[in-house]
């Protein structure tokens, strides 16, 4: 199994898990564990950002050979015309923009994130 953090188009971390399937057998992780990741994330953005507004949920399988997810916090300082939008329309200069690229300034979110998961 694969999992890591995407970049995120609006600076602030997302989410994404993979499940590679190996061998005739696929690993999988019950939804209720994305579920409960939508849930870490929302009480820890919601912690550091007061225009935190929700979290979107996809699961996808359409462009890789395996089905996975992603977890979006979304804001209200983000651009009118994408805010009501899926994340995947922002500009692609925004995803490879390296003042928005997640690295140690997010050490303390997902330290957030992980206490709210393990508190459940």
């Amino acid at each position: 199994m694969a999992a890591g953090v995407l970049r995120s188009a609006h600076g602030r971390p997302g989410g994404s898990a993979a499940v590679r399937p190996r061998g005739p057998a696929a690993i999988r992780i019950p939804v209720e564990s994305m579920a409960a990741l939508g849930e870490a994330v929302e009480r820890a953005c919601g912690e550091v950002d007061p225009a935190f507004r929700r979290v979107n949920l996809e699961i996808l399988g359409n462009a890789d050979v395996f089905l996975h997810a992603h977890v979006w916090p979304r804001y209200g300082w983000e651009p009118p015309d994408l805010v009501h939008r899926p994340v995947w329309l922002y500009p692609v200069e925004r995803w490879r923009d390296e003042e928005t690229a997640l690295g140690p300034q997010h050490d303390a979110l997902r330290a957030s994130i992980a206490h709210h998961l393990n508190v459940r």
